[in-house]
């Protein structure tokens, strides 16, 4: 069955990185298009970036320059590395993808961004 499974998360000052994994299985990595998402106390879930299976990428416009998605396809684990983080990114992080038709969505990682 697909899994995805998101770590990395963690509670950090504003200006600060973290780097998020999402380590999928029970489908062919490679071939599919990833993305991560993020989601507010209060707020609905949003896209923030996401890259092809043949790696292009793209980005929410409020991440653009500071957050990059990226893949490693022999390990199969996409990742999002997050910089100059700000109080408006602390959400919780899901990787996402879709496998014949049907969206999958992992747990799940808290970002806490502090002032």
């Amino acid at each position: 069955q697909v899994q995805l499974v998101e770590s990395g998360g963690g509670l950090v000052q504003a200006g600060g990185s973290l780097r998020l994994s999402c380590a999928a299985s029970g489908f062919i990595f490679s071939i599919n298009g990833m993305g991560w998402y993020r989601q507010a106390p209060g707020k609905q879930r949003e896209w923030v970036a996401g890259i092809t299976s043949t790696g292009t990428t793209n980005y929410a416009n409020s991440v653009k320059g500071r957050f990059t998605i990226s893949r490693d396809n022999a390990k199969n684990t996409l990742y999002l590395q997050m910089n100059t983080l700000k109080p408006e990114d602390t959400a919780v992080y899901y990787c996402n993808t879709r496998v014949r038709g049907s969206s999958y969505w992992g747990q799940g990682t808290q970002v806490t961004v502090s002032s």
